[in-house]
């Protein structure tokens, strides 16, 4: 199974009437296309409850970046609402040319190979390493991470099947609720996997280092400096 990257796209510097956005500026977009004025911390929400089940949840640093960014090609309005006598926040609508644009992009953007960067396998790639049964509580606390998000889709896509609205949002958390699922029995496979490696008499134990070599672990600030060490 290949999740999304986390890491935003690289992308090229563009002018300030470039309307090429990346692909989190589509995300923020798209889902003030649902028709809602919504403030900052409303898209933080609506991400960290939808996408970040199957894409990632941007930061609010990220977010208001975004919004100054659509706001300056014209794609979304801002507004403050007084919340009462004294604090306000600024909400943001999309514009008919916002929402052609993500309409365009949405319709004709390529199709793009999701991009695997799985830290736990890269880390089993590295077990000869780490102690066997180290390798094995680092693997079952990604099947337990993974179950937990299956459950937390399923939940999402049980909400999103209220709102006529959600509808092919909810498809998409369905889809996020079998991938977790799979995740979830993948890791219990390797799991086995290991297990077995243990039996054939093939998995080894890490090479210490030897008892003059410096260590390779980052010293806290404070404490002393090693021989080699200059100020």
């Amino acid at each position: 199974m290949a999740p999304q990257s986390q890491d935003e796209p690289a992308e090229t510097e563009a002018g300030a009437d470039d309307p090429r956005l990346p692909a989190t500026g589509w995300a923020v977009l798209g889902m003030l296309s649902f028709e809602q004025e919504l403030s900052g911390y409303d898209i933080k929400k609506w991400a960290d409850w939808s996408l970040k089940l199957f894409y990632w949840s941007p930061s609010f640093s990220q977010i208001y970046g975004e919004l100054k960014r659509l706001e300056k090609h014209g794609y979304v309005t801002s507004r403050t609402v007084m919340q009462d006598d004294v604090r306000g926040k600024r909400v943001y609508a999309i514009t008919d040319a916002g929402r052609e644009a993500v309409r365009t992009w949405a319709r004709t953007a390529p199709v793009e190979v999701p991009v695997l960067k799985h830290g736990v396998l890269l880390r089993v790639w590295l077990g000869h390493l780490t102690e066997p049964e180290r390798l094995r509580e680092i693997v079952a606390e990604h099947r337990d991470n993974s179950e937990r998000r299956r459950a937390e889709a399923a939940v999402d896509a049980g909400a999103a099947h209220e709102e006529t609205a959600w509808a092919y949002p909810e498809i998409a958390l369905k889809w996020a609720e079998r991938y977790h699922a799979a995740e979830r029995d993948l890791a219990e496979q390797m799991l086995r996997d290991l297990d077995e490696l243990t039996a054939s008499g093939r998995a080894t134990e890490p090479v210490p280092l030897p008892a003059d070599s410096p260590s390779l672990a980052p010293r806290l600030p404070g404490t002393p400096s090693g021989p080699n060490d200059k100020d």
